[in-house]
């Protein structure tokens, strides 16, 4: 991937990040609240909706851009013709790779984050120090298998249903999609892998949320799970459900529509300066 490519990237990939999450901040911390063990109201219910919102703020540029860094060089490096049945699986294996590394920025913002969500009383800077007084550096990753395990099957449909949707759109109409059209795709195929991965993510959450030592907190994936099943049955399993697939498919609507728009303003930017 050149310079020009690499940059737009990176700097499309970040607004993008900031916009969706900044935008979305309150049903991320209503979806939270849902899926916490001392259940909605004790969690904080409809007051201070915005808390954590510093920890979204900080880690929301780094860790988009470097899942769009990373997605658009190993379409680049795994080069297959548009036609080809490979295709998807070059999709799949760059979103997934994008996810491992964005995870590593993820991961710290998102434990703090979840935790001020719930404890709205609480400055996200504080829990940021207790986290690491308490727990050291293990603590700002606690969740990062959970999460991994998460978002690797959401971006497995997610973006192969994307960019499957906008070739399709493309082939319909006879010229590659607009951004807005690019947007409507990520909506739909945002909305799906959220309803779907949706028990992975109550068991990020119990894990993140979990006190240190117990046994939730280890980052037991199936055994979180399990717990929520025998406690709460399915219908614990898809807490949130409804905010998580509101939130996502408003949110990939605004996240893929303005990563494609600026990445393209940016590479025509890029064509014309000398």
């Amino acid at each position: 991937m050149d310079r020009p490519g690499f940059m737009a990237s990176l700097v499309a990939g970040g607004l993008a990040g900031v916009s969706v999450d900044l935008i979305l901040f309150p049903l991320d911390t209503i979806k939270t609240r849902l899926q916490s063990p001392q259940g909605f109201n004790k969690a904080g219910g409809f007051q201070g909706i915005y808390a954590g919102v510093p920890s979204a703020a900080i880690g929301s540029f780094p860790n988009a851009a470097a899942f769009f860094i990373t997605y658009e060089y190993v379409k680049w490096f795994l080069h297959t013709d548009s036609s080809s049945y490979l295709t998807p699986m070059k999709h799949m294996l760059a979103a997934s790779a994008g996810e491992v590394v964005a995870c590593l920025i993820r991961v710290p913002s998102e434990v703090v984050k979840q935790r001020a969500q719930v404890s709205a009383s609480t400055r996200t800077f504080q829990i940021f120090s207790n986290i690491l007084h308490e727990e050291g550096i293990q603590g700002l990753y606690r969740g990062y298998k959970s999460t991994v395990l998460r978002e690797i099957p959401f971006s497995l449909v997610q973006f192969p249903l994307w960019e499957s949707l906008k070739a399709f759109w493309s082939w319909r109409q006879d010229h590659v999609v607009d951004s807005w059209q690019s947007a409507v795709c990520g909506a739909f195929a945002g909305g799906f892998a959220a309803a779907v991965t949706t028990p992975l993510d109550v068991a990020k959450t119990r894990i993140m949320l979990a006190k240190a030592g117990s046994s939730t907190a280890s980052g037991n994936v199936l055994s979180a799970l399990h717990g929520v099943w025998r406690s709460q049955g399915l219908t614990g399993l898809f807490a949130g459900v409804f905010p998580r697939m509101a939130a996502i498919s408003l949110g990939g609507f605004i996240f893929l529509g303005t990563y494609d728009q600026t990445h393209s303003l940016l590479l025509e930017v890029g064509r014309k300066s000398p």
